[in-house]
């Protein structure tokens, strides 16, 4: 089967898209993030603080989704280690970093996604409806 290309490698859009990302990197913020994110990625200990917490909280959604009853020593378990992880302001930083760049990233879909069902470039008020609570539905990409 053949692979369809929809966008060669350089077009108008690729070379947009690459000037949007240097402007997010250019950004004071985003040098701040990343900072964060390497500080928290260079300490062994906090690393493994969240790859413990990660590994714990995966297992007790596996049981949840299994009807496998979560023990209340379980629970006391996780919610102290997620007590000590967020005790470490590395933990805090790298936390707040993560939401950031994931608000970044949600905004600019919200945009796209904007565009390609309007047909126009969109401006605040094409996003009125769902920042002030309307009713536009959960496909909309406010949500």
């Amino acid at each position: 089967m053949k692979t369809l290309n929809i966008l060669p490698q350089e077009t108008p859009v690729i070379t947009k898209t690459k000037e949007l990302c240097q402007t997010i990197i250019d950004q004071p913020g985003y040098q701040e993030m990343k900072k964060a994110i390497m500080a928290f990625l260079s300490d062994d200990a906090v690393r493994g603080q969240y790859q413990q917490l990660c590994e714990m909280q995966e297992s007790l959604h596996q049981k949840s989704q299994e009807g496998t009853e979560i023990t209340e020593m379980e629970m006391t378990d996780f919610e102290k280690l997620e007590r000590l992880f967020m005790a470490n302001p590395r933990a805090q930083e790298f936390i707040g970093a993560q939401q950031a760049m994931q608000k970044i990233e949600q905004q600019i879909q919200q945009y796209v996604r904007k565009t390609f069902e309007i047909g126009r470039v969109p401006d605040e008020s094409d996003f009125d409806s769902c920042s002030s609570g309307g009713n536009c539905g959960s496909g909309c990409g406010c949500h």
